[in-house]
């Protein structure tokens, strides 16, 4: 892996490397878990993860979970979605893998990433569901479809098991939490499959790691700027990135 460090506009809160991997650039921040709080955001308007960032004040953030595209429930979040507690209105994951994939879990400045039924039923704090789970224990497991997201890929744009796609996540790494976010859909950039970004994340001391929601998606926001390039399906650049509803903020405390 090459390493060359970006220039932010404003001096990030967080640790911020570029790295290249497998063919794809990959941008990360490590963010130290004894002076950074992660906060679920449920967007009262969709919203391109920069602007958002830069309308409330934000310069650390990373896209959040699914959403429905398309339909009467267009951006409306996909999976169980928790704020200060309290449930927000989402449309499920398709039965029984609701009840499974893994989520973000963030409460009293403590963060967990599992599985659903290895979390509390109901959190006092924050919940974001995504997945599936890339890490467990510091072993890599995005390859097992434990969670259904091949079985049940109808639910989304594609199998997003399968290929090389921009992706995002989030890991844990000792006393650090990682927000990650790749490339993809350009000649120069191949993306990455959920096995390559796991080992990756591995390779960065990860202990916990979860999938969120990539493709166009895919956005990182470290010191007030976008540092990945969100590009559509046809390898078309999304300027400023694409509108989504869920985004986890990482703020100093």
């Amino acid at each position: 892996m090459g390493l060359a460090l970006k220039q932010p506009r404003r001096r990030p809160a967080g640790h911020a490397e570029t790295l290249r991997v497998a063919g794809t650039t990959v941008d990360g921040v490590a963010h130290p878990l004894d002076r950074t709080e992660v906060r679920v955001v449920r967007m009262r308007s969709a919203a391109p993860l920069a602007a958002w960032c830069a309308r409330s004040g934000v310069d650390e953030a990373i896209v959040g979970g699914f959403f429905v595209r398309g339909g009467p429930h267009d951006l409306c979040p996909l999976g169980e979605l928790r704020t200060r507690g309290m449930p927000r209105r989402t449309r499920p994951f398709d039965a029984p893998w609701g009840a499974l994939r893994a989520c973000v879990a963030s409460a009293g400045g403590e963060v967990r990433i599992a599985r659903r039924p290895f979390l509390p039923a109901r959190p006092r704090g924050d919940l974001l569901q995504a997945g599936p789970l890339l890490v467990d224990r510091g072993r890599v497991v995005a390859g097992e479809d434990t969670e259904g997201f091949s079985a049940a890929s109808h639910q989304f744009d594609s199998d997003i098991t399968a290929g090389r796609y921009p992706r995002a996540a989030l890991a844990i790494a000792g006393g650090r939490v990682l927000a990650v976010a790749c490339d993809g859909r350009a000649d120069d950039e191949a993306g990455l499959t959920l096995t390559v970004l796991a080992e990756a994340l591995v390779d960065l001391g990860a202990t916990y790691a979860i999938n969120l929601d990539g493709g166009g998606s895919t956005s990182l926001v470290s010191g007030g700027e976008l540092r990945n390039v969100p590009r559509e399906q046809h390898g078309v650049v999304l300027a400023g990135g694409r509108r989504i509803p869920t985004a986890l903020a990482f703020v100093p405390r």
